[in-house]
């Protein structure tokens, strides 16, 4: 008691100074004793009791507990339960000795039929109302402040003195009952060069929200302004910081707000009750565990998560595809982690636009060569199982042939259902923009990304060549302009995969073609995707991301940032999603089909069971039968 005794009587303005020297390391029951003497002026806990974990309060009537605690359980992220009281019980022994809700907490907020009535520093004249009321306990990112400075990441709220910054967000809660409402996270500006050891830091501190759910531009959570959180305090970013979010426990106020009840209270927000629980030191991860940090977008920034167990497959994935069977100098293109950071990039997106089909044999009909088709194909089919939006835009000429591939491919249960079709044609100057956006407004998007597989891609002279250097401009519809104009319009990205240089999206190694490359002077697609899968035969970059997106979906720690650490993990899909994956029948089936239309094999113009001159069995087969055997150790 002397440490209060001495607070007690200190000047008003020495608190902060206190605070600074005194209360970050005092006990958290000498705090909660200074807490109960209602001299602190302090705005918010953050820095108080370092490496002891802090709880955001919820007190409810009973008749709703069951209830709150399914809500809870139901989006953890947010609201990890750490401890429920009994009806009336006022103490909370499994989190803290001597404490009384009533009184342990900086600040109350009281709420009647979901509106805010009032702050309190005390509950205790509702001490009868209390008696049918039970209190949550729910952890707090304040709890995790200290491992991130152990990490020598700085907490700018506390170097500035101010509360957290905390936002109402757009992305909806999983909902139990009356207990309905969007997440609330929490904004800490941290240097780009310390976004993976902040994850790090707090990925295994799950009772206090884990690691971030965002990292990047807060428009792709719905917050429009920084500088206006809806709770606590604006933070100033520094220059070279990003906005991290982690889901925050002023969820289950909103929770509050919006099931009406007669009568609730909460912590007002920053101002938690400390509990006497140190935060865990984390030891020895797998490499299950262990989260890495990729940038998958500029405009808008955007970075994902995945572990590093998924993202070292992927890379396996991304090495087994990139052999050169055909000995063009393909490895002379290949660029290091293109496959992840794609995949990565369509792990997110909503609406997914394919292209595909180089009419390389313009003597026959169809001109048509048989890769390209069987890896768009695979990539559908994930992406179907996945219940994303996904379309194929081709050739005029020929959308016939593709719409019979695609019934085909409906009926050999390749894919789940048929696929639009589109078809695109260059009208006026802004055609690419009205195709891909709503009414042409680049702020409404109909597509998160596009992928190229063996699509002939424009050469810098503005006509299409195939691998012979024949001018096949004829047969080629402008596709190319969509990938252009998708340049200029935020949130949507790009992905290319090509074996020989004059695919569509192979002008980010344009270079690389013009050198290495036969006829690369001439043939060089000049167009670029934000991402460049090279592969030995285009199908097999179509198959290793139908892999690699399955990896993604399969991992604890990227799902977990998908749904924004709401709702329940999808891993009871995985049986779907493997079933849609390519195999060596399901292909070879594609195959035989393809050759029944006509469909040749690139190099040799062949209708036999080949692709790009290489046979199918004990080659493409081999490669189908690789790729799953990686994905699946």
């Amino acid at each position: 008691m002397l440490c209060v005794y001495i607070y007690n009587y200190l000047p008003v303005k020495d608190e902060e100074m206190f605070l600074s020297g005194g209360l970050k390391s005092l006990l958290p029951h000498v705090l909660r004793r200074i807490i109960r003497c209602n001299r602190l002026s302090m705005s918010n806990t953050s820095g108080m009791a370092e490496g002891y974990k802090q709880a955001n309060v919820v007190i409810l009537h009973k008749s709703l507990a069951d209830d709150f605690e399914k809500f809870c359980h139901a989006n953890d992220g947010p609201l990890p339960l750490l401890y429920r009281s009994k009806p009336g019980d006022w103490k909370c022994p499994p989190l803290s000795r001597d404490s009384d809700i009533r009184t342990d907490c900086l600040q109350y907020r009281i709420y009647e039929h979901g509106a805010c009535t009032g702050s309190l520093k005390s509950l205790k004249e509702y001490s009868e109302q209390l008696k049918d009321m039970v209190t949550f306990y729910l952890g707090c990112s304040f709890s995790f402040e200290r491992a991130v400075q152990n990490a020598n990441i700085p907490i700018r709220n506390v170097e500035q003195k101010c509360n957290v910054s905390m936002y109402k967000t757009a992305v909806p809660c999983y909902s139990v009952s009356a207990f309905c409402c969007n997440l609330v996270v929490t904004m800490r500006p941290i240097p780009e060069s310390k976004l993976e050891a902040a994850v790090l830091a707090t990925s295994e501190l799950k009772e206090a929200h884990g690691a971030p759910i965002h990292m990047g531009d807060p428009g792709l959570l719905g917050i429009q302004d920084l500088s206006k959180p809806d709770y606590g305090d604006p933070v100033q970013l520094y220059p070279g910081d990003i906005p991290v979010f982690w889901a925050c426990g002023v969820t289950g106020v909103e929770a509050v707000i919006n099931c009406r009840a007669p009568l609730a209270f909460t912590h007002s927000p920053g101002c938690m009750f400390i509990t006497d629980l140190r935060n865990d030191n984390v030891t020895g991860r797998s490499s299950r565990e262990i989260p890495q940090v990729h940038c998958i977008s500029q405009d808008p920034l955007h970075y994902s998560i995945v572990s590093a167990e998924a993202a070292q497959k992927i890379k396996t994935l991304e090495t087994l595809i990139g052999i050169d069977p055909g000995d063009r100098g393909i490895i002379h293109l290949c660029r290091q982690d293109e496959l992840l950071k794609a995949c990565l990039s369509i792990s997110h997106a909503r609406s997914v636009l394919i292209t595909t089909g180089f009419p390389t044999h313009f003597t026959y009909e169809p001109p048509e060569e048989n890769d390209g088709p069987p890896g768009a194909l695979a990539i559908a089919a994930i992406l179907q199982a996945l219940e994303k939006e996904v379309a194929i835009v081709t050739d005029q000429r020929a959308m016939n042939l593709n719409k019979k591939i695609i019934e085909e491919a409906v009926q050999l249960g390749i894919l789940k259902r048929p696929i639009p079709l589109l078809s695109y044609q260059r009208e006026s100057a802004d055609s690419a923009l009205m195709f891909l956006c709503e009414n042409g407004n680049p702020g409404r998007p109909r597509f998160d990304h596009l992928i190229a597989i063996e699509r002939a891609g424009m050469a810098a002279d503005g006509n299409y060549y195939n691998a012979r250097k024949v001018n096949i401009k004829h047969l080629v519809d402008p596709i190319d302009e969509l990938f252009l104009a998708a340049q200029t319009i935020p949130g949507v990205t790009t992905t290319g995969v090509g074996d020989g240089g004059n695919e569509l999206g192979m002008g980010k190694v344009k270079d690389a073609v013009k050198k290495h490359i036969k006829n690369g002077d001439v043939i060089a697609c000049d167009v670029e995707a934000d991402f460049t899968i090279v592969a030995g035969v285009s199908n097999w970059g179509g198959y290793a991301i139908a892999c690699a997106l399955y990896i993604l979906s399969t991992c604890e720690i990227h799902d977990r940032y998908l749904r924004k650490a709401v709702g329940f993990p999808r891993l009871s899909k995985k049986t779907v999603w493997l079933s849609a994956l390519p195999s060596v029948t399901k292909e070879e089936k594609l195959l035989k089909t393809l050759v029944r239309y006509g469909v040749r094999s690139g190099k040799t113009a062949s209708l036999e069971m080949e692709v790009d001159g290489l046979p199918f069995y004990n080659t493409h087969s081999l490669m189908i039968e690789k790729l799953l055997q990686e994905m699946q150790q």
